[in-house]
C-alpha cells in the first residue's frame, strides 16, 4: 500500500495548490451535479451527495458553490449534462494508468487525454486493458493523536468492519471493501472517531519502480492529466520514492 499512500500525500498537496485557483471546486462541483441527477438533492438520503459535501468542506468549498451545484444538477440554474467516462492506458516503461472523468464533450476529453499519454511517453489503451491490476478500496484517513491508541484504532477500525488500518506519522488510513465502506464510515461517525477524509479509490494489487528518467515523464504525464479540467482522478500502479512526500 505504500505506493498508493504516497501518492495520495502528493495528491492532497496539489489539491491544496488547486483549491487556490478554485480547479478543485469546478472538479467536486460536477461530482456533485453529476451525484444529484443520479441520487436526487438530498443528502440524507443520498450517501453519494453527503461524501462529496464533505470532500468539499473539506477542500473549503464555499457553501455558495456547493449550493449552485446542486440547484444546478436541479435545473434551477441551468443544466449541463456530465457524462462519467473512464480512460486506461500504460505511461513510460508499462506503468498502468486509470483516468475518470467527467465531461459534456466525449470527443474532446478524448482527444485530450489521448495527446497527454502521447506526449509524455505513454499510450492510450482499450478498456479493460489495465483495470484488472486494479481494486475499489474505501479510503478513510484519521489524524493521530484523537484520543484513541494505535491499538485502539486498530481495534475500532477492524470492529467498525474495515480491512486493515495503516500508522503513519500523523495519520491513520483505514482501509475497507467498497461494499463495508459506508458501514465503516457511519460506525466512525456515531462513534465520534474524527477522520480527514472518506473516499472510494482505486489500489493497486502490485506497485512497481521505474527509473528516474522514466519516472520524471510519467510524473509529469499525471500532472497534465490532472490539470484536465474533465478529469477527476488519477491512478496509478507506480511505488513513489520518499522524497516525493515531502510538502
Amino acid at each position: 500500500m505504500s505506493g498508493h499512500n504516497k501518492f495520495s500525500k502528493i495528491k492532497n498537496i496539489k489539491a491544496k495548490n488547486d483549491a487556490i485557483t478554485g480547479k478543485i471546486f469546478t472538479k467536486i462541483g460536477r461530482e456533485i451535479q453529476v451525484a444529484v441527477k443520479e441520487g436526487g438533492p438530498d443528502p440524507n438520503s443520498n450517501a453519494k451527495l453527503k461524501n462529496l459535501i464533505a470532500k468539499a468542506r473539506a477542500n473549503n468549498m464555499p457553501n455558495d458553490n456547493i449550493t449552485r451545484s446542486i440547484k444546478r444538477a436541479s435545473g434551477e440554474l441551468g443544466s449541463v449534462n456530465y457524462e462519467a467516462i473512464t480512460y486506461e492506458g500504460y505511461g513510460p516503461a508499462g506503468s498502468a494508468l486509470i483516468v475518470e472523468a467527467l465531461t459534456d464533450n466525449k470527443n474532446r476529453t478524448a482527444s485530450d487525454v489521448r495527446h497527454l499519454f502521447d506526449k509524455f511517453g505513454g499510450s492510450l489503451g482499450a478498456t479493460n486493458c489495465v483495470s484488472y491490476l486494479f481494486s475499489r478500496k474505501g479510503i478513510i484517513i484519521i489524524p493521530r493523536g484523537t484520543g484513541l491508541s494505535d491499538d485502539e484504532l486498530m481495534l475500532e477500525a477492524l470492529e467498525a468492519g474495515a480491512d486493515d488500518c495503516a500508522m503513519y506519522d500523523t495519520y491513520a488510513e483505514v482501509i475497507t471493501s467498497a461494499e463495508n465502506f459506508e458501514a465503516v464510515k457511519q460506525y466512525f461517525e456515531e462513534h465520534n472517531i474524527t477522520f480527514d477524509s472518506a473516499e472510494l479509490e482505486l489500489i493497486s494489487s502490485n506497485y512497481i519502480t521505474l527509473p528516474e528518467d522514466k519516472l520524471s515523464s510519467f510524473l509529469k504525464l499525471v500532472d497534465a492529466l490532472e490539470d484536465n479540467d474533465d478529469v477527476q482522478e488519477v491512478y496509478h500502479n507506480v511505488e513513489l520514492p520518499e522524497e516525493e512526500d515531502e510538502e
